[in-house]
């Protein structure tokens, strides 16, 4: 099931995501938006975005982890699942990913920062402020089930 994940084309209504752990800590960035992209808040969300025409979801999640944090030596472990994007229409493939590197602020002006949360922190509710909710529930559910 991972591998045809991986393999399907995406449009840019896909938008892959990649929940990054390393040993006890999941990898959370500070995303902030405008007004003009979406609206005017600050976020906690992980690394991933919309496939270019062409692209598979591998390489597209693979692309936005390098160009967001710099990590290029990481695995793609499980599918997690898919739930509906911020925007109408948009599709969110979640996908477990682990490494041993350490990310980098490679896009200061969309990103506060990088941060790792332990999984306890992040199942009992930390950082509060989420991109999405329903992605979080399913994160949470899959986390508890790896313990």
């Amino acid at each position: 099931m991972l591998k045809d994940q991986l393999a399907k084309i995406g449009n840019t209504s896909i938008c892959p995501s990649a929940i990054i752990v390393k040993g006890n800590n999941i990898l959370l960035g500070l995303r902030n938006y405008t007004k003009e992209k979406w609206k005017d808040i600050s976020v906690w969300t992980t690394p991933g975005g919309r496939c270019d025409a062409g692209e598979t979801i591998e390489e597209t999640l693979r692309r936005e982890v390098k160009e967001e944090i710099g990590v290029t030596d990481f695995r793609i472990e499980d599918f997690i699942g898919e739930i509906p994007g911020a925007k109408e229409g948009y599709v969110v493939p979640i996908f477990f990913c682990t490494t041993e590197r350490e990310p980098k602020l490679m896009e200061p002006e969309k990103f506060s920062g990088w941060k790792w949360f332990t999984i306890e922190q992040y199942l009992s509710g930390e950082p509060p402020n989420t991109i999405n909710p329903v992605g979080r529930k399913l994160v949470s559910e899959f986390l508890r089930k790896r313990r």
